[in-house]
């Protein structure tokens, strides 16, 4: 069987849109007082600005449900609070506890509320009695249902007020997961001092701990902020992809069998693509595979392994009669992961761009970083494996 860079790319790409159709949509209610900065905070976590371009749609009188077409996530946004005057609370309070018990009631995990943000602005210097007041009635009429709640301090320009502010809020022992300051994005004070964005990381650790389990691979694919999050779970499917290449590689199969591990590599480098939600097109994936692997059957991506990937890691296995080691197949199938994760990263980071990628520099930057995982590889393995 001869390897075939096109038919491996179109099945990646197959794989990747088949991904992300089985994610499951991650709900996320906010809610705060007028001009604590949702908008801010929620297009700063996401991989795509929601609550400027997304498609608003009412599904009560007080709750805008916020969708993009194809991308697995949907925002709850509540109207800013007015806590006094005129604004109706107990409606807008009976519209968000009817929400959260009509998406567990359906009994599918894309239509339940998964995590709720409840916004306070740090500027402001001190949280409100009718604040307090109202959290505890919100609080009190969600507890059964157990969806998780995290106090945002948005618009903490100033960490060490934002820190005054978080005790305030954590004397009232509300049941609450945490209470975390954020600045969602640079805030420029004057000419000379700039206050960093912050917390966002943090905020984002922390609801991947307390969302359902169902849920958590669509966060980490849709958030843009902890690239480790991202990298741990590419890691964990490099991994088992590892694993299986071993098993299909122990397997006494001669060369000529070639691309028999090409369903662990393609599923790998599907699901990597889907966690760090970067767009990738049928070139850009093409160019990649040909800069690790070539096109002429120069492939780790089957039995057929050219001699000198061969020879770049003596030490992790070797070809005794016509067939490959089970720790050959895991060690390549590792590097070849281990190399589009770094890919990745240096997208994600604006390092490379897409277009890089499908440059003659990007194309030798690809390679470059593939063979410092083969070497890698066979520097962290003892002696060869016959």
């Amino acid at each position: 069987m001869e390897f075939n860079v096109n038919d491996v790319t179109k099945k990646i790409m197959d794989t990747i849109q088949k991904e992300y159709k089985e994610l499951k949509t991650l709900n996320v209610m906010i809610l705060g007082k007028t001009g604590v900065g949702k908008s801010t905070l929620i297009n700063n976590m996401f991989n795509k600005k929601m609550a400027d371009v997304g498609v608003g749609k009412p599904i009560t009188k007080d709750i805008k449900k916020i969708t993009l077409p194809d991308f697995p996530l949907a925002i709850f946004d509540t109207p800013g609070l007015e806590l006094g005057g005129d604004f109706n609370v107990d409606s807008l309070m009976d519209a968000v506890v009817n929400e959260i018990d009509k998406g567990i009631r359906s009994g599918d995990v894309s239509q339940a509320i998964h995590c709720i943000w409840y916004c306070i602005s740090t500027p402001s210097h001190r949280i409100e009695q009718t604040e307090i007041d109202f959290l505890k009635r919100f609080l009190g009429k969600t507890s059964e249902y157990d969806v998780p709640v995290i106090v945002v301090l948005t618009q903490s320009y100033s960490k060490r007020d934002a820190q005054k502010l978080k005790s305030e809020v954590e004397k009232e022992n509300l049941p609450i997961v945490n209470v975390v300051p954020v600045l969602a994005e640079n805030y420029e004070i004057d000419d000379e001092y700039t206050a960093k964005a912050y917390g966002l990381e943090h905020l984002s650790e922390i609801m991947n701990n307390v969302i359902p389990d169902a849920v958590q691979k669509t966060f980490i694919a849709v958030q843009k902020v902890n690239l480790e999050l991202k990298k741990g779970k590419a890691q964990a499917v490099v991994a088992s992809s590892a694993v299986a290449a071993a098993a299909t590689g122990a397997v006494p199969i001669p060369f000529s069998d070639a691309a028999v591990l090409v369903p662990e590599q393609i599923a790998m480098i599907g699901g990597i693509t889907v966690i760090f939600g970067v767009p990738m097109d049928q070139g850009t994936v093409m160019t990649i595979i040909s800069a690790t692997i070539g096109t002429a059957g120069t492939t780790v991506l089957g039995k057929t392994i050219a001699a000198n990937l061969i020879k770049l890691i003596p030490a992790v296995g070797s070809v005794v009669g016509g067939v490959i080691s089970a720790a050959t197949a895991a060690a390549l199938t590792a590097a070849l992961g281990e190399a589009y994760i770094a890919i990745m990263v240096m997208v994600c980071k604006g390092d490379l761009s897409i277009a890089d990628l499908k440059s003659e520099k990007g194309k030798a930057e690809i390679t470059r970083i593939f063979t410092e995982q083969l070497k890698v590889k066979r520097d962290k393995n003892g002696e060869p494996i016959e």
